[in-house]
């Protein structure tokens, strides 16, 4: 029904992927959530990474770059613990000591975030910013050695974006990080997505700045390229700063994204890659708050119940907001 509706672009067959990870349990309605990016290699990386085996790690890892693949390298610094045994590699394995700076760094990003919690910046505690600034100086230190020890690297950049913003090092030093992350991978989307909350204003930007520098970013990324999504974290981002919870419900807003979305992630050229679910949720997101009603039930459709944390932790139910637009899309 949706190649009828939609197009031929929906009614090509999706070649079997060796490395897809089976659905282990959906719920009600249909709806699972993806584990380990939805391939059984990166839960093998996840796996030894629990195991704190670093030499299965290693072996695990040999298939990503993770120099480049942000995707990959998240699934890793989320998890609690990594910080207590990544310092031995650290330290021990000169070889690929830049590989574990960099687990370390990013885990340090994470771990220090945890600290402070999601909460407003007059509501976080003196003891919990002193534990936030601490981890983000460790990460800064190992991201900045990481960066010299692997010059074309582009994720560590990514984290110093984040723990520059975290320690309001200030708009000389972030747009520095931002040109030698750009200069690496110019469309890189996590890249851009980060500057997008850069430019909120609870982090110093100004209102409307964020939004346009996304319309820059969609207008020179190529078609079918997943740069196109930054639109949709933008107009998210929007959402978060107003704190009305309908104010993408406009006809230009949707418009917008359902044009950003046919140029993106439903045009014929977007590759499914590792991870794309994550594209197709925060356009899910992003389309659902504006109460689009043309391209956002095929998103949900392309989906098939994958539901990913980010970016629908920003609601205060994340699952239950999922699985109530995807029913009524």
């Amino acid at each position: 029904m949706f190649g009828k509706v939609f197009g031929r672009g929906a009614e090509r067959p999706a070649a079997a992927d060796p490395h897809a990870l089976p659905v282990s349990r959906r719920r009600k309605g249909g709806m699972y959530e993806l584990r380990a990016l939805g391939d059984v290699r990166v839960l093998a990386l996840i796996e030894a990474a629990d195991a704190e085996d670093w030499e299965a790690f290693k072996e695990a890892a040999a298939p990503f770059e993770l120099g480049s693949d942000h995707q990959v390298l998240s699934q890793l610094v989320e998890m609690d613990g990594i910080q207590d045994w990544i310092g031995g590699p650290v330290e021990e394995d000169k070889q690929h000591r830049a590989l574990a700076l960099l687990i370390s760094g990013m885990r340090h990003i994470s771990w220090g975030w945890e600290a402070r919690t999601a909460s407003r910046a007059v509501d976080v505690t003196r003891d919990q910013w002193r534990v936030f600034h601490e981890r983000l100086r460790i990460a800064e230190e190992q991201l900045l050695e990481v960066a010299e020890l692997q010059p074309q690297w582009v994720t560590p950049w990514r984290g110093l974006l984040t723990s520059g913003r975290g320690m309001s090092l200030g708009a000389a030093i972030n747009e520095t990080r931002l040109d030698a992350a750009l200069r690496r991978s110019p469309l890189d989307y996590e890249i851009h997505m980060g500057w997008v909350s850069q430019l909120q204003p609870r982090w110093g930007g100004e209102p409307g700045e964020a939004l346009e520098f996304a319309r820059e970013a969609l207008a020179r990324s190529p078609e079918g390229h997943r740069l196109g999504c930054v639109i949709a974290v933008a107009h998210i981002e929007e959402w978060i700063e107003s704190g009305r919870g309908d104010c993408l419900d406009t006809p230009e807003i949707q418009a917008e994204l359902r044009d950003a979305a046919r140029h993106s992630i439903l045009h014929p050229a977007y590759e499914r890659r590792l991870g794309w679910q994550y594209d197709f949720n925060v356009f899910a997101m992003a389309l659902s708050l504006a109460s689009e009603s043309v391209v956002c039930p095929r998103v949900f459709h392309e989906l098939d119940g994958a539901y990913t944390s980010w970016p629908w932790s920003f609601m205060g139910q994340p699952e239950k907001a999922y699985a109530r637009f995807r029913r009524h899309a």
